[in-house]
């Protein structure tokens, strides 16, 4: 599709620059199920290698299952939005994501339970790849990233507290309560979306065309190179993140010698790092461009990383204090926080008229990359932390250059 068609189909941009607030907490409520579902369970897979009498990497299946079906449930869902529209498909997916937490609860085996999980992932995608594009529909200029860091405080505590809500559920509710929770919760996203999330993309601005076109558009946003810098620091920072999640059990209980419960609040308190610095980077977007917000964060980040390092080679093979190890994991955290939202926003922008493509390659991307990024961090065993540091430092020099040329490369639209 050449330029001159798409200006011709969309509209002149709104005055609107800002997201409501009711909208927003629906956009992250159905966000964060994707998360939630992931962590919420964890604690009951023991339970589900008892029931069913299998092993441990069988029991695995249904979270790389979930995972797989997650990322590739963005990548179809996104781009059919752009053709379709966002709120259907966003309803669909919640009830969807609903009916596949009863499957999975009431499965009398674990091959239902792993179909269950496929069908919850790729329901569940549609909340995480639709409230971006929602949010890139509605609001302008500054208003984008304000939203996004105001999006991604509310979705961050799903993490933070999935963990803890499973822990608690599984001995009342056993693990197929945890699914009956996850069903009810998803319930309440379909209710969220019916009454405060409207159609955000007018028919006029909706794409045409059949598969090739979609793959044109996927195309044209994947090579579009403001794009690229943006998602970019996105991706690469969430690999840095997720290494921290995937070696934090080894860390803090093999090295640093803290019980599972320890290990809980310590988790909890470095996730809360991001929750503060997402807050903080919402009411600093009005004062400060995101870019520059941003760019806070990767020094942050930078310094964290070496600040471990030098923890890590100033201690005893194997072993770690609890103190300095937390300092440089907060750090790590705050810093992540402020760039993550803004990395989204500068995303989203650069896709204005395919933010259901692009928000679905973020997507696809960042979780292609988690997959990749969790087994790397434990090639040295559970009392070696240099692995999680190459990992980490691999990704945030990636993201230091993909920085840059977000700094030289101006957001224009596709």
């Amino acid at each position: 599709m050449t330029s001159s068609e798409h200006t011709t189909t969309t509209p002149t941009p709104p005055t609107t620059t800002s997201v409501p607030a009711t909208m927003l907490l629906a956009l992250a409520l159905t966000g964060a199920i994707g998360p939630f579902a992931t962590d919420t369970y964890l604690p009951a897979l023991p339970l589900i290698v008892e029931e069913f009498g299998i092993t441990a990497s069988t029991a695995q299946l249904t979270l790389t299952a979930f995972i797989v079906s997650l990322a590739a449930g963005q990548l179809v869902i996104g781009p059919l939005s752009d053709r379709v529209g966002r709120r259907t498909l966003l309803i669909l997916g919640s009830v969807g994501t609903a009916l596949a937490a009863v499957v999975c609860a009431l499965a009398p085996s674990i091959w239902i339970l792993v179909l269950g999980r496929v069908a919850q992932g790729f329901a569940g995608a549609a909340g995480i790849v639709l409230s971006k594009a929602v949010v890139a529909d509605v609001g302008r200029g500054p208003g984008v990233a304000k939203a996004f860091a105001t999006l991604m405080a509310i979705q961050s505590v799903a993490p933070v507290i999935a963990p803890l809500i499973g822990g608690a559920v599984v001995p009342f509710g056993g693990w197929r309560g945890v699914f009956w929770l996850l069903a009810g919760l998803s319930a309440i996203t379909v209710v969220g979306v019916l009454v405060a999330v409207p159609e955000s993309l007018p028919e006029g601005s909706r794409r045409t065309g059949g598969v090739l076109s979609t793959l044109e558009d996927m195309s044209i946003v994947a090579t579009h190179g403001p794009f690229v810098a943006r998602v970019s620091v996105f991706v690469f920072t969430f690999g840095v993140l997720f290494g921290y999640i995937s070696a934090s059990p080894f860390i803090y209980q093999d090295m640093v010698g803290l019980s599972p419960t320890a290990y809980s609040v310590a988790f909890t308190v470095n996730a809360l790092g991001i929750l503060v610095s997402n807050v903080a980077g919402a009411r600093l977007v009005g004062r400060f461009a995101p870019e520059k917000i941003m760019r806070t964060g990767v020094v942050g980040m930078v310094t964290a990383i070496v600040y471990l390092v030098v923890v890590v080679a100033s201690s005893s093979a194997g072993t770690l204090g609890l103190a300095p190890v937390t300092v440089g994991f907060v750090l790590l955290t705050l810093s992540v926080g402020l760039i993550l939202p803004n990395a989204a926003a500068l995303s989203m922008q650069a896709t204005r008229g395919h933010s259901g493509s692009g928000s679905a390659l973020l997507g696809a991307a960042q979780f292609a990359l988690a997959a990749v990024v969790s087994p790397l961090t434990g090639l040295a065993g559970p009392h070696s932390a240099i692995p999680l540091l190459v990992v980490m430092g691999v990704n945030a020099a990636l993201v230091v250059a993909a920085t840059w040329a977000v700094v030289s490369r101006p957001a224009r639209a596709t």
